[in-house]
C-alpha cells in the first residue's frame, strides 16, 4: 500500500499561503532542492537530516518524492513545468515564506517570477547551481538533485538564518557514485 502524506503536507498543498505559515528564526537551516523528476537518492536524504525544513522549487515528478522528504522535515514545494498531472500538478505556482524579518520567494522559473518585496528567491529550472542577484533580491537555484542532465552536477543547497536574521544561502555538491 502506497504511503500517505502527513495531514499538514496535504494542508500545505492545498492552502499554501496560509497565515499561519511558519515563521523561521535564527538559528534555522532549511534544505533547498529542485527538479528531482521522480527520484530521490538516498546521498540527497543524509545530507539533508537535521535541517528545519526542505523546500523543492519545482519539477517534482512523483509525489512519492515530497513525500520520502516529509519524513525528514516539513515540505514545501511548488510545481515545476514538468509537474503536469495530479497530485503534482496540484502544488501552487509559487509559494512565500518567512524566514525572521525576511521574505522568501519559492518558483520554478526565476524568469517568471516578479521577485520585487522579496529577499531571497528560490527557483529551479534550469539544473545549473546558482546564487546570484537581481537589484537586492538575492536567488538561490539548487540545480537538480534528479538525474544527471549534461555535464551537470548533482546539487542542492541550504539556508540558514543568522542571529541577525539574514539569509545565507549555500550550495553543495552531492558526491554520487
Amino acid at each position: 500500500m502506497r504511503s500517505r502524506p502527513s495531514a499538514s503536507f496535504r494542508e500545505r498543498r492545498t492552502q499554501p499561503t496560509r497565515q499561519d505559515a511558519p515563521q523561521f528564526r535564527a538559528g534555522d537551516r532549511l534544505g533547498v532542492v529542485s527538479d528531482s523528476h521522480g527520484l530521490l537518492r538516498p546521498q540527497v536524504t543524509a545530507l539533508l537530516h537535521g535541517v528545519r525544513a526542505i523546500i523543492h522549487a519545482g519539477d517534482v515528478g512523483k509525489i512519492s518524492v515530497l513525500e520520502q522528504l516529509e519524513s525528514i522535515a516539513p515540505v514545501y514545494a511548488v510545481r515545476g513545468n514538468v509537474d503536469l498531472v495530479p497530485p503534482c500538478s496540484d502544488l501552487p505556482e509559487r509559494l512565500v515564506l518567512h524566514a525572521g524579518g525576511r521574505r522568501i520567494l519559492v518558483t520554478h522559473i526565476l524568469e517568471d517570477a516578479d521577485v520585487t518585496g522579496f529577499d531571497l528567491v528560490v527557483c529551479g529550472h534550469s539544473h545549473v547551481p546558482k546564487i546570484s542577484a537581481i537589484g537586492s533580491t538575492c536567488c538561490l537555484n539548487p540545480g537538480s538533485i534528479g538525474p544527471r542532465r549534461f555535464r551537470l552536477p548533482v546539487s542542492m543547497g541550504y539556508i540558514t538564518v543568522t542571529p541577525q536574521e539574514t539569509l545565507v544561502p549555500e550550495l553543495r555538491t552531492v558526491e554520487i557514485a
